[in-house]
């Protein structure tokens, strides 16, 4: 006697006559399709990292590429006439895989460098004949108010990871990487500066470090010798963002007596991860404070 196949029609059937329920009183705006979508996760439909990727959906589809771009100021770019020497700090520094190349200013990009593209040139022989221009790829251009969805569409479709973002005169603006917009759906991706599950800080050198802004202050304070009163707020990233009055975006800088923080990841709900600076002289740096 055979088996009846697994996930008979009964079973298909129940689960979309749930879903038709929940939706039986057609949503009249963005709000209403919402409370039902969260409405229905309360009640077992789905879990909670499936509400949090639909709502980001959502979310994309009416967010800007200015709304999540790297700023200028804060770009990582190589030079167009950089040498191996000068390049390979800079590439283990960042820890990124993919750098903007410019010539004279940031305005003039040439294309990008792919980090991977500097392992041939690891002999002294071959870094001899290297040449930045020889291993450019295309950059490609988008505008400021190119939507995140359009542009999610066209990385897909074209295999780019990167887009340099230029404002309406044609200047250099920032730069838009297809995790920043992958992270609006999905919540944060693990990229160079994560840390272990099991740990807050991440020792880079004896001044820079990277830590989770879910940090508890008191854990902080014992690790650097600090004193950040945890009265007020239990983490980092909410003395942080306290700090500074709102809800900072990637690349964004606070210095809090002798130490400097950056944000390195962040989506519209709060911050992820922080680098954190020792700084031996904060008064003589504090005017590039961000705000």
């Amino acid at each position: 006697m055979k088996e009846q196949p697994q996930g008979n029609g009964r079973g298909q059937r129940s689960w979309m006559e749930r879903i038709s329920q929940v939706f039986s009183g057609e949503p009249k705006d963005r709000d209403q399709l919402i409370q039902m979508l969260r409405d229905a996760q309360r009640r077992g439909l789905f879990d909670a990292d499936a509400q949090g990727m639909i709502e980001g959906v959502l979310q994309v589809s009416e967010m800007q590429v200015r709304d999540i771009m790297i700023p200028r100021s804060q770009m990582v770019v190589v030079k167009r006439d950089a040498s191996p020497e000068e390049l390979l700090p800079l590439i283990v520094e960042s820890g990124h895989s993919r750098f903007p190349v410019v010539g004279d200013s940031m305005d003039e990009v040439a294309g990008v460098l792919l980090a991977k593209d500097l392992l041939r040139y690891c002999t002294e022989q071959e870094r001899a004949t290297f040449s930045v221009r020889e291993v450019l790829r295309p950059a490609v251009f988008i505008p400021e108010s190119k939507r995140l969805n359009v542009l999610l569409r066209e990385f897909r479709a074209s295999r780019n990871h990167l887009a340099i973002v230029v404002d309406e005169y044609g200047g250099v603006a920032g730069m838009v990487t297809i995790e920043d917009v992958l992270e609006q759906i999905v919540g944060e991706i693990e990229d160079e500066h994560d840390i272990d599950e099991d740990s807050w800080i991440r020792k880079y050198s004896d001044i820079n470090y990277t830590i989770k802004a879910v940090t508890p202050i008191e854990d902080f304070n014992e690790y650097f010798g600090t004193d950040f009163s945890d009265e007020e707020f239990d983490t980092i990233g909410g003395l942080v963002t306290h700090k500074l009055g709102r809800l900072p975006k990637r690349g964004e800088s606070l210095i809090l007596g002798n130490i400097a923080f950056q944000v390195l990841n962040a989506d519209s709900r709060r911050i992820h991860m922080l680098k954190v600076t020792l700084l031996q002289n904060p008064d003589a740096t504090r005017p590039a404070q961000s705000a």
